[in-house]
This record gives structure tokens, sequence and C-alpha cells, in this order.
């Protein structure tokens, strides 16, 4: 859960990001968060929860 909510945190403050300096409509926005929503609730939801998980875990790992 808390993995979950840094990345939502951090995809948030992205997509803010390249809205403030308009390189992402709202449209954009709006259809990444639909995906997103729709996506949760199919079959592929467990791969992806993987895959962020993996993701996390490598960047757990580096000592910089």
């Amino acid at each position: 859960m808390l993995v979950s909510m840094s990345a939502v945190l951090l995809l948030g403050l992205l997509i803010w990001f390249l809205l403030r300096i308009r390189y992402l409509r709202w449209v954009d926005t709006l259809l990444c968060g639909a995906f997103g929503f729709l996506l949760s609730k199919t079959v592929a939801a467990p791969l992806a929860q993987a895959f962020l998980d993996g993701v996390n875990g490598f960047l757990g790992q580096l000592r910089v």
C-alpha cells in the first residue's frame, strides 16, 4: 500500500508538472486517469503491481 501511495504521489506530481509547463492537456490527464482506473479492474492489475513491486525493490537496493 505504501508503494502504491508513493507511486500515485510521484505520478500525480509528474502530471501536475507537465500540465504546468503546458506539455500535457487536461484531456490527456483525464484519459490517463481513466485508463489507470480501468486497468486496476482487469486481469492485468496483478502483473502491473508485480512490475511496480520489482521496480521498488530494485530502487530500494540502490546505494548512492
